[in-house]
């Protein structure tokens, strides 16, 4: 619902400015995202973002633009990977860094939040659940995106995707499904885990199935996990 509510206000604003204001070729406007940050133990941030291309510091790698037009990938300023990262860090009190590579003209993450890379686990970046051709700085991103940093990125078997109803009823059994973010195929194996009174955890059968039955009203938010596999994107399910 909050995310709705920022694509809604967003789209109103971009309308207004496009039919009141002439627009200069490199004007840099921005966007809301929907970014996810799975760290090494945990979930570091996740949820909607508003980012435009700016200026980004990190301590490694000091202070350089991040707005698309970064080694003349793309030809006008916007929102990136990395700026809708550093907005996250600001906006939510969490810290990252990276250094600076010239030659590419864009940063290396090498940590965000309690996470550092080790010499075989690196951070990866995904947009709709495929790896960025380009840096984060490079990679323009665009309205309602799912823009996913993930640690370890480049040895897990599956990026977990959670999907399920948002409403349900008290003491009905509901289905969701985790399937692979990157193949659409079911994933079994997965832990789901849902908060709340009662509600516990399921394994994923053989098609990516779980089935759980909420007896507690409220809202119970569910996540999935595997231990070869990136966990999955939250769902909030209101319990009625």
């Amino acid at each position: 619902m909050l995310f709705q509510t920022y694509l809604i206000l967003h789209t109103l604003a971009l309308a207004w400015f496009a039919i009141g204001t002439p627009v200069a070729p490199d004007v840099n406007i921005g966007t809301v995202v929907n970014l996810r940050i799975e760290g090494a133990e945990k979930t570091i941030f996740e949820g909607p973002i508003f980012t435009r291309g700016h200026n980004v510091t990190t301590v490694a790698g000091g202070n350089h633009h991040c707005d698309g037009t970064n080694n003349h990938e793309n030809p006008r300023p916007g929102p990136t990977c990395t700026s809708a990262l550093d907005s996250a860090g600001k906006e939510h009190g969490f810290t990252f860094d990276g250094t600076f590579d010239p030659e590419f003209d864009d940063f290396f993450i090498t940590r965000i939040g309690d996470s550092p890379q080790t010499a075989t686990q690196f951070w990866g970046i995904l947009v709709g659940f495929e790896f960025t051709p380009v840096g984060g700085c490079q990679q323009r991103v665009h309205l309602g995106d799912d823009v996913l940093w993930a640690f370890d990125a480049f040895s897990k078997n599956h990026f977990l995707k959670l999907a399920g109803p948002v409403t349900a009823r008290s003491g009905q059994p509901v289905r969701f499904m985790v399937t692979d973010g990157m193949t659409g195929g079911g994933v079994a194996g997965a832990r789901v885990v849902a908060s709340g009174r009662g509600a516990g955890s399921q394994v994923s059968d053989a098609s990516g199935h779980v089935t759980f039955t909420f007896n507690a009203r409220g809202v119970h938010d569910l996540k999935a996990d595997r231990d070869d596999s990136i966990r999955s994107n939250g769902v909030s399910v209101l319990v009625v």
